[in-house]
C-alpha cells in the first residue's frame, strides 16, 4: 500500500529527473496506481516556474492521454528554486510539506554526491526529516572504498539504513526482477543452478555509444567503475545468489551480500591473466565513421579505460571454480545488455559426427529488448542421418504479455513509496563491492596495459577466455 506522500526532487531540472524520475511518476498516475494524495516537488537553483514546468512536460509521453488527466498531474507538480543551502532557503520547503506533516517525504538527489552533505545538513536544521522520510540516491557513490564511506557516513548522519535506497535502475528491470521466479519457483532450473551442470557465466554490458556529453566525468571514472562496481556486480549477485529464506528485503540482500564477499580477489599475478581493460580508437558504427575516445576528450593522451572484461570466481560450494565472465565497454559493435548461462556439454556424446557441442544456454536479455531464450540442439528435418541445428524457445515479454512494460525507474520508485528496500543496495553490499574492487585498482596499473580496440568491433576481451570459451554476441 502506498500513503499520500511528497517527492522531493533536488536537481529537479536535470536531465535525470527529466526524462526519467517525472515521466515515471506520471506513468504509474497514468496507470491508476498512484490514486492517493501526492505531490511532486521540483528543486531548482534558478529558472522561473512556468519555463521548468514546460520543459518536464516536453518529456511526458502524451499518446492517447487526455488534456484533462494532463493537467491533473500538472497540477501536482511545485517548483521551488534553492539558490543555497541554508535554513534560511529551506523555508518555501518547509512551508509546503508542513501543510501535509502525515504524509511520507520522499528526498530524491539527483545532484553530485558533493552536495548530500549540505542538502542533509540543510533538511536536518530545519527539521524536516522525519519517521516516514526516505531519500533515493544514484550512483556514483563514490571512486573508492573511503570516498564511498565518506558519502555513507554524511547520509547516515541524518537517516537511518531502512530509510536509505541507494538506485539502480538495472534491478527494475522486468527479466532481472524476473531472475528470482526463473531460478527459484521452476524445478528445471533450480536443480541444475550450480557449477556441477553450468560451465560459465557470461554478464555483458556493450555500448555502441562513446561518451558523448560524459567526457568530463567519464575520463576520472572509466568502465570499471562507472558499470562493473555497480550493475554487473548487481546482476551477478542476483544470478549467484543461494535461495533466500524469504522475500523480505534482508534476506534476499543477505545472499548478495555473502556473493559479494566469496568473489575471488585479485592479486598482481593473476590480474595480468583474468583481466583486460582497452580503449576506443576510430572506427565505424554501422555506416557512420566515428572518432577515438581522445578525440572525444579532446585530450593528446590519457589511461582510462572504454572497456573492461574480468575473468573471476566465486569461492562457495555453488560455484567452485566456475568461470565467471564480466564485459562492458563503449563504442562496441551493437548495443545491447544480457546474462548468458552456459551449461556443460553431455558427459557421453553418441553423436560423434555432430558439429555442435551437446551444450544448451540460457540467454537473458536486458536491452534493447526484454527476453529469455533458451538454445538447445534439434534434428534438422530429413533422411541422412542426425544433423543438428541450435533452436532457441524464446520468452519476448512483449508478445507474450498484453499489459505495457513499466520503465525501470517506474518500478523501483514504487518500491520506495511503499519501503521495499530488495532491490536496493544496503551499505555493508556497497562496502563489499567496493572492496573486491579495490583489489583490480590497486593491481592493474602497473600490470594491466591498455589494449587499443577500434570502434565498432567486439573490443579485446577474448584475451581472458578458457580454451573452448566464446562470448555470446549475438
Amino acid at each position: 500500500m502506498i500513503h499520500p506522500f511528497y517527492i522531493v526532487i533536488f536537481g529537479g531540472d536535470g536531465d535525470l529527473s527529466k526524462r526519467k524520475i517525472i515521466p515515471a511518476l506520471f506513468q504509474r498516475y497514468m496507470d491508476d496506481q498512484l490514486t492517493m494524495n501526492f505531490e511532486i516537488v521540483v528543486i531548482v537553483r534558478k529558472k522561473h516556474n512556468e519555463e521548468i514546468i514546460n520543459e518536464l512536460k516536453k518529456f511526458l509521453p502524451t499518446d492517447a492521454i487526455s488534456s484533462e488527466n494532463m493537467a491533473s498531474f500538472i497540477d501536482r507538480l511545485k517548483v521551488i528554486c534553492l539558490p543555497v543551502n541554508s535554513v534560511q532557503a529551506y523555508s518555501p520547503l518547509k512551508d509546503l510539506l508542513e501543510i501535509n506533516p502525515d504524509w511520507q517525504r520522499v528526498f530524491y538527489f539527483s545532484v553530485p554526491s558533493s552536495a548530500y552533505g549540505e542538502i542533509c545538513a540543510a533538511l536536518k536544521e530545519t527539521d524536516l526529516i522525519h519517521k516516514k522520510s526516505k531519500v533515493v540516491i544514484e550512483k556514483p557513490l563514490g571512486h573508492d572504498l573511503n570516498s564511498s564511506r565518506k558519502i555513507s557516513n554524511v547520509i547516515g548522519q541524518s537517516f537511518k539504513e531502512s530509510q536509505i535506497f541507494r538506485i539502480d535502475h538495472y534491478l527494475g528491470k522486468e527479466t532481472v526482477q524476473n531472475l528470482m521466479v526463473l531460478r527459484f519457483a521452476n524445478h528445471l532450473f533450480e536443480k541444475s543452478w550450480n557449477g556441477d551442470n553450468i560451465d560459465n557465466i557470461q554478464i555483458t554490458v556493450s555500448e555502441s555509444l562513446g561518451v558523448e556529453n560524459r567526457a568530463g566525468y567519464y575520463d576520472k571514472t572509466g568502465a570499471l567503475l562507472d558499470m562493473v562496481q555497480n550493475h554487473l556486480l548487481q546482476l551477478l549477485c542476483l544470478v549467484a545468489m543461494e535461495p533466500p529464506a524469504s522475500l523480505d528485503a534482508n534476506s534476499v540482500r543477505n545472499e548478495k551480500l555473502k556473493v559479494l564477499q566469496s568473489l575471488r580477489k585479485f592479486d598482481k599475478d593473476t590480474i595480468q591473466q583474468q583481466i583486460v581493460k582497452g580503449q576506443y580508437t576510430r572506427g565505424k558504427i554501422g555506416e557512420q565513421r566515428v572518432n577515438s575516445y581522445l578525440e572525444d576528450i579532446d585530450q593528446y593522451s590519457s589511461d582510462t579505460e572504454t572497456f573492461v572484461a574480468i575473468r573471476t570466481y566465486i569461492d562457495n560450494w555453488r560455484w567452485k571454480n566456475t568461470p565467471i565472465y564480466l564485459r562492458t565497454g563503449k563504442r562496441m559493435k551493437k548495443r545491447y545488455s544480457d546474462i548468458v548461462i552456459n551449461f556443460k556439454e553431455i558427459a557421453h556424446n553418441i553423436f560423434p559426427e555432430s558439429q555442435h557441442a551437446l551444450q544448451n544456454k540460457l540467454i537473458i536479455r536486458l536491452q534493447p529488448e526484454e527476453r529469455i531464450e533458451l538454445v538447445q540442439l534439434s534434428k534438422v528435418p530429413g533422411p541422412g542421418g542426425y544433423r543438428f541445428k541450435p533452436i532457441s524457445l524464446k520468452l519476448d515479454f512483449v508478445d507474450s504479455f498484453e499489459e505495457r512494460m513499466p520503465d525501470a525507474y517506474e518500478r523501483l520508485i514504487i518500491d520506495v513509496l511503499r519501503g521495499n528496500q530488495t532491490l536496493f543496495m544496503r551499505n555493508d553490499e556497497l562496502e563489499a563491492a567496493w572492496i573486491w574492487i579495490e583489489s583490480i585498482t590497486k593491481n592493474w596499473i602497473d600490470n594491466v596495459p591498455i589494449d587499443l580496440y577500434e570502434s565498432g568491433t567486439w573490443g579485446p576481451g577474448d584475451k581472458i577466455l578458457e580454451k573452448g570459451v566464446q562470448w555470446q554476441t549475438k
